[in-house]
């Protein structure tokens, strides 16, 4: 379970893209705020302590926060993102659910909003999907404001969207502050269909930096629109598609942590049963070559309806 992450984009907020979530019947701020504690107890009872949020995911950060104080846990790890802001005033027709900002007044404005709600439960705070043409790269007061947060203590990283990942992640790594690196984190997509960054990520994993990996169940389409091959793999291991995709994630010895994001107990221990599953290699060779082109991937991607 050190390997697993729970993250809280399916439970933050009432609109999501994540296929087959499963939600209180109602999605009022209380049903969402209990659910999200629901599952985080189930967790954290089955061992798992790092827990993933974003300030753009809605209420998760303050979900977090309450469930924190309540149970005293001590021992949970917690990374959190900045530069995207929710305005979907919790609604499931808003226009738009998220507005992208990479500044430093952004940042600033971000992390005094998270360290109010997590104060020191921080460990790593993240730039929410860094592109190579963000204008962070050339933003001087942003990239020392980024290296003064590393210098109090808190791990910095980002995360990474779209077919340029590789690049994104590349670039990043190679960025200094006063001749050190000013990140020693980042956080990409990587599932069975889209699998295109691992080499970069290999490469960061091997230059001492943490690898975390998100959508390990491409938005549930591997749940919803499982292949075939997948649910024949996850068949013969007596456990659901989704776990044998995370298990594929786990594969790699170059992941730290694979982000599972369940809106359930039920999608939690599913997804959980990845710790039990150790595909072979002809598996292993069969789920690679379920990869799809990355431009074909994050094209349908783009069109997931928020729900």
């Amino acid at each position: 379970m050190e390997r697993i992450a729970v993250g809280l984009a399916a439970l933050g907020r009432p609109a999501y893209i994540n296929l087959g979530r499963e939600l209180p019947g109602t999605r009022d701020v209380p049903a969402m705020r209990a659910a999200t504690h629901e599952v985080l107890d189930a967790a954290y009872a089955a061992g798992v302590r790092w827990v993933d949020v974003a300030r753009s995911y809605g209420l998760a950060e303050d979900f977090l926060a309450s469930w924190l104080a309540e149970t005293g846990h001590a021992d949970v790890m917690v990374s959190s993102k900045w530069g995207y802001r929710y305005v979907g005033e919790w609604r499931l027709d808003a226009p738009v659910h998220e507005v992208k900002e990479h500044s430093a007044a952004r940042f600033a404005e971000q992390w005094a909003e998270t360290r109010a709600l997590l104060g020191d439960h921080v460990n790593l705070y993240q730039v929410h999907s860094l592109t190579v043409d963000s204008p962070l790269f050339s933003d001087a007061a942003l990239i020392d404001a980024l290296a003064g947060l590393s210098d109090q203590g808190v791990e910095i990283g980002f995360s990474t969207s779209g077919p340029a990942q590789a690049d994104a992640v590349r670039r990043a790594f190679e960025l200094e502050a006063a001749g050190r690196p000013v990140f020693s984190s980042v956080q990409s997509t990587w599932n069975v269909l889209e699998p295109s960054v691992g080499g970069a990520l290999a490469e960061a994993h091997a230059a001492g930096k943490r690898v975390l990996v998100k959508e390990t169940l491409a938005n549930g389409r591997l749940v919803v629109e499982a292949p075939e091959p997948l649910r024949r793999i996850a068949a013969a291991h007596g456990v659901g598609p989704d776990a044998v995709a995370v298990a594929a994630v786990l594969a790699n010895d170059w992941v730290s942590a694979a982000l599972v994001g369940p809106s359930s107990t039920v999608q939690l221990a599913s997804n959980l049963a990845a710790t039990r599953v150790s595909p072979v290699a002809d598996e292993v060779a069969e789920l690679a070559g379920l990869a799809e082109e990355p431009e074909e991937y994050w094209r349908h991607r783009s069109h997931l309806g928020w729900d």
